[in-house]
């Protein structure tokens, strides 16, 4: 393919895992036919496995997973992959390096994100700190981990960076969110000149209708396009049996990412099959990361079912491109 022409602005992953899209398929997003790919006891220690967040690394994959462990602590822990389906997950959760003994009192984490910027991995996660806000470490090496100041006092959830800082600035979203199961939730971005001090918030979307009424959050990070920066979010419809988690997609504008050009009126994907209806959540498919190859625009996201497994599913850029555009409602 002409390089001009990809649509992904980003590197070759040619060893990316991909399934073709099923011949009876009308929908933009389409499951993996072996899914769940890592099941809720993987290792000894969990009670499930899920919300985690997977990168290319040398040649292979890493990654940092949410592991429950059967004391029902949310846990963060180390893996690697050859292939990006079969996972060998560590069962010990990360040990973070850190001087500053308060910061570094790791309590629980959740639901981490990782991305390359620069010179090294970075990691976002729901870190307890007098309360839910965003933890953030580093590694180069998915041996030791560093842990870095929380991005913002309590409470907070969904830290997602973008890839690259855009007008000399790191760029993260969140969504403000209260003590408990919140019942609301907006993204909102920040930028920070040294990913320390974080500031200069603009509010992004809200809720609308639907399947994402009650609230919506980020997912994995944004993937740039010449379309603008591709993001797949979730949304939250409360029903009369609780919550239902569902994806959508967006295109931020590339400069200012605030900006809002087009997005999803229907989901992209939601709860249908047994493993993300059954669990120890019923009914959710909870986007926290993606794999992205520009030469081909195949996408894998990874998420997950029902809080207690992880799936994989499949997309190609401009047909999900495409949908958002023609279903957009802003």
């Amino acid at each position: 393919m002409n390089k001009q022409k990809q649509t992904i602005i980003g590197d070759a992953l040619p060893n990316i895992p991909w399934e073709e899209k099923p011949k009876n398929c009308v929908d933009p997003v389409w499951r993996y036919s072996n899914n769940p790919i890592i099941p809720r006891d993987l290792i000894p220690s969990s009670n499930s496995i899920f919300n985690s967040a997977v990168v290319p690394y040398e040649g292979k994959f890493a990654g940092v997973f949410r592991c429950d462990s059967k004391t029902r602590r949310m846990q963060l822990h180390n893996g690697k992959s050859n292939d990006a389906i079969s996972w060998t997950i560590e069962n010990d959760p990360i040990s973070f390096i850190c001087d500053d003994p308060e910061i570094g009192n790791f309590v629980e984490g959740y639901d981490p994100r990782v991305v390359w910027i620069e010179d090294r991995y970075y990691i976002t996660w729901c870190n307890v700190y007098h309360g839910y806000t965003i933890g953030m470490a580093y590694t180069n090496d998915f041996k030791k981990f560093y842990q870095m100041e929380n991005a913002f006092v309590p409470f907070n959830r969904n830290g997602v960076l973008f890839p690259r800082k855009i007008k000399g600035k790191y760029i993260m979203l969140s969504r403000p969110s209260d003590s408990g199961h919140t019942s609301f939730g907006d993204i909102f971005i920040s930028q920070s000149p040294d990913m320390i001090h974080w500031g200069c918030h603009r509010h992004v979307m809200g809720p609308t209708s639907g399947w994402q009424h009650t609230k919506i959050g980020a997912g994995p990070v944004p993937i740039e396009t010449r379309e603008g920066w591709l993001l797949i979010y979730h949304g939250v419809l409360t029903s009369c049996n609780g919550y239902v988690y569902s994806m959508g997609s967006a295109l931020l504008d590339i400069d200012e990412p605030w900006k809002v050009l087009f997005r999803t009126e229907p989901y992209i994907l939601s709860p249908h099959e047994l493993y993300e209806c059954v669990g120890d959540v019923p009914n959710v498919t909870f986007p926290c990361a993606t794999l992205a190859d520009a030469p081909t625009g195949r996408i894998a996201i990874y998420y997950g079912g029902a809080d207690t497994v992880t799936a994989l599913a499949f997309t190609q850029v401009d047909e999900l491109i495409d949908f958002t555009k023609k279903n957009s409602k802003v």
